[in-house]
């Protein structure tokens, strides 16, 4: 009987013991203030033609953000514009960057016809490249044109931004056919892990939750439910937030993973054959293509957790003749945060997209003034009185189209 009764008090102050551990626990986390990081959710609000449009934060902790809604001058410049859902934009997202489109619908001043002399630069791509939450002098494209222009080169580039938030394939694809008759020198297309075919079986699997560029599980609305409370148990809503972050993380980064392999082989296999006619394409006008990939913003300082599928992407490249630069190189090492436009938006900032741009430079020179093996000298084909003139190019065998290639689908 005594021995069940010091069993009994054992267990007993172990009981006490981690009720008490429990009990510290919450107590710190309350005097901490602790609650899981949320925000209001992001927004854009344009005019009707959508010449002009914000990117809307609900806070701004780089001081980047140049717009505040709340400020009245600014509200009604605005409204003046004809910008849509202001009033509720002030309220909730009052922090803003503008971006201006041309009549082309790109974030680039009106592309007239190639002057002679100039090399003319396309880049194409999606969010990423466009820039958003970015200050149009601060996107890549922007600084690219800047560093190319610089000593001897200077008046010889001109660097378009010709890329469109929510275009992955096909829609980059059919992008890419009207960059041609503006008659391109050199097309930069930055490509992200998203931008790939996906067939509608793998699409279902995306939860779009986190998908490592828009943090949605940190979103919320006004009406939303679920918010801490006074009474709800911080360490409760402590270890439930570690472990949902765990959960979406370890899903999202599988699913990116998938979308170069066998679970999404139909898709890849129609992405590389668009690659492979968009690279084909440009050498027939005699231009130049160009990938660049941009890293997902996770995992810089460790073991990028992408890396394997950036090796899928740069083997095929390679086996494909098709010139690539990867701008993994540039931004690792620097803390993620460090490089995200918000904590919930992780577009790269106007420090990535500077990075982006100054490793950009020499790839570009390179590619325009290397001629490659297949070439020869005479006039370009496909220009006329461009930079082109003084190079050639060997017209390839026109490549096979991309199977079953539906019309343009962006992305929301």
């Amino acid at each position: 009987m005594a021995s069940f009764s010091r069993v009994g008090v054992h267990l007993g102050l172990a009981a006490a013991s981690t009720l008490l551990t429990l009990l510290a626990a919450e107590g710190a986390l309350r005097l901490a203030g602790y609650a899981p990081a949320s925000f209001q959710h992001t927004n854009r609000i344009a005019n009707r033609g959508r010449s002009v449009l914000l990117d809307c934060y609900p806070s701004n902790p780089r001081g980047y953000f140049d717009i505040d809604l709340r400020d009245p001058a600014t509200f009604e410049k605005y409204r003046g514009l004809g910008l849509a859902r202001l009033d509720d934009a002030a309220r909730h997202t009052p922090y803003a960057v503008e971006r201006r489109y041309s009549a082309q619908q790109f974030r680039s001043p009106e592309i007239g016809p190639h002057r002679p002399g100039v090399v003319r630069v396309a880049v194409i791509g999606d969010s990423f490249s466009e820039g958003m939450g970015v200050r149009e002098q601060d996107t890549y494209g922007r600084v690219l044109h800047r560093l190319l222009n610089t000593g001897a080169e200077s008046g010889r580039w001109e660097v378009f931004n010709c890329a469109r938030r929510g275009y992955d394939f096909p829609a980059l694809y059919d992008l890419f056919q009207t960059i041609l008759g503006l008659q391109p020198d050199v097309v930069i297309y930055g490509m992200v892990l998203n931008d790939a075919v996906r067939s509608p079986a793998f699409q279902a699997r995306q939860a779009y939750l986190n998908d490592w560029i828009l943090d949605r599980g940190r979103m919320f609305r006004e009406d939303a439910e679920g918010r801490l409370r006074p009474g709800d148990l911080r360490l409760f809503a402590f270890v439930r937030d570690r472990v949902e972050s765990y959960r979406v993380g370890r899903d999202t980064t599988r699913w990116y993973r998938d979308m170069y392999g066998e679970p999404n082989r139909e898709g890849w296999e129609r992405t590389q054959a668009y690659l492979r006619e968009m690279n084909g394409q440009a050498q027939a006008r005699g231009g130049r293509f160009l990938i660049a990939s941009w890293p997902l913003l996770v995992g810089l300082r460790g073991r990028y957790p992408f890396a394997d599928v950036s090796e899928t992407i740069a083997r095929f490249c390679l086996s494909a003749g098709i010139p690539r630069h990867d701008l993994l190189s540039a931004l690792y090492g620097r803390p993620d945060e460090s490089l995200w436009v918000h904590p919930v938006d992780h577009h790269p900032n106007e420090t990535a997209h500077r990075l982006a741009g100054e490793s950009l430079v020499e790839p570009v020179r390179r590619l325009w003034t290397d001629v490659p093996v297949a070439e020869e000298d005479g006039p370009r084909s496909g220009f006329s009185g461009g930079a082109s003139a003084g190079k050639a190019a060997k017209t390839p065998a026109a490549p096979a189209a991309p199977p079953g290639r539906p019309g343009p689908s962006p992305r929301p």
